[in-house]
């Protein structure tokens, strides 16, 4: 099967901004975000960033979700050959794709393949599988590369995991080990090579979903087979579905990466509330809103409860939602990420009667 590099449109389109889908009424409310052709979002609190990554088709395709770190096919009319390469892989992942970095885990703290010893990175994923006439593989993506970081395409190898298939597809390159147990699972042992290695293992009984995955094993293995050199190093962790035909109904209800024996913590961030302007029956606000970390804080999101009857009209640089007297104010798409040391504003209007304190606390995550 032919593979060509799967983030050719997403180093070409840049980070572009996902659309909002909006539902109740009254101003904009927090929603479910869409994601099409190569749109991304940080998710989790910026540990982890979900990407639709539709590179080998241009047919309608895009995923939806909900700021936690998971991802449905919203809709898919991709139908690529299924003797060749996929139309694309939404997915979600920690660590840097193609210079593209989450917050925190691997994009800080990248594992040398020698280091990969038994709990070393786990990872858990829970998916929902339509089945059907839809052809697609759920599977790990994950990249090591020569060095520590890279800007582009990784150098090292490729190594797959399939969970599952549907469909008459098949991995990447040739068969080369039929039921092997590796960390107590059997898996068949696919590799091909075009410029960079791909190694491939397929679980020989499916499965829609994994606990604390011990990725030691099969790094380990590949070492031994020569397709990943000790000296290279875990760059990047992805988790989703390459999709040759339709698709639909694909979920990636949890993802989770654990490297070390610990998770890694968002980026921390403070908000400042203050009044800018007021006048009988209403007033302008703003919130300043500042990453105190030491790396970017990818997504944010605040809370608070007005202590009187205070209620937005108008809001920008943000999408809130208020219920009685609590907001919550989640990023647009362009102002997710803020650098580190960095600060954002947002503004808003509101109408109140009588007095106008302010709130007692704001959070920001």
């Amino acid at each position: 099967m032919s593979r060509i590099n799967r983030a050719a449109g997403l180093a070409a389109a840049g980070l572009l901004a996902a659309g909002l889908l909006v539902t109740g009424s009254g101003g904009a409310r927090a929603a479910t975000t869409q994601l099409c052709q190569s749109q991304t979002a940080a998710v989790g609190g910026g540990v982890y960033t979900v990407q639709n990554n539709e590179w080998g088709s241009s047919a309608p395709e895009c995923i939806t979700t909900d700021g936690n770190a998971d991802f449905t096919v919203a809709n898919s009319s991709i139908s690529n050959a299924t003797n060749g390469a996929p139309g694309g892989y939404p997915s979600i992942y920690q660590g840097c794709h193609w210079g593209n970095c989450t917050s925190g885990g691997l994009s800080g703290n990248p594992v040398q393949a020698s280091a990969i010893t038994a709990g070393k990175v786990t990872t858990s994923w829970s998916t929902t599988q339509p089945g059907g006439s839809n052809a697609y593989d759920v599977a790990y993506d994950i990249w090591f590369n020569q060095t520590p970081t890279t800007s582009g395409q990784p150098n090292g190898t490729e190594l797959m995991i399939w969970l599952n298939h549907n469909g008459p597809v098949q991995p990447f390159g040739s068969q080369v080990a039929t039921g092997t147990a590796i960390g107590g699972r059997g898996y068949n042992v696919w590799f091909g090579t075009q410029g960079w290695n791909t190694v491939s293992y397929t679980m020989t009984t499916p499965t829609t979903s994994v606990s604390g995955l011990d990725l030691a094993p099969l790094v380990q293995d590949a070492i031994s087979r020569g397709y990943i050199q000790p000296s290279w190093w875990l760059i990047d962790i992805e988790a989703g579905f390459e999709l040759w035909q339709g698709g639909a109904g694909l979920a990636t209800n949890s993802f989770s990466v654990n490297v070390g024996g610990s998770n890694p913590t968002p980026a921390a961030c403070t908000a400042a509330y203050s009044v800018v302007n007021s006048w009988s029956g209403g007033f302008q606000a703003q919130v300043v809103v500042k990453d105190t970390g030491s790396s970017p804080k990818n997504g944010w999101k605040l809370a608070w409860n007005f202590p009187g009857n205070q209620q937005i009209t108008s809001l920008w640089n943000g999408v809130y939602t208020q219920s009685g007297q609590a907001v919550t104010v989640t990023n647009q798409p362009y102002n997710g990420t803020i650098p580190a040391g960095g600060s954002l504003t947002v503004g808003f209007t509101a109408n109140v009667t009588g007095t106008n304190n302010a709130p007692a606390s704001i959070t920001c995550s």
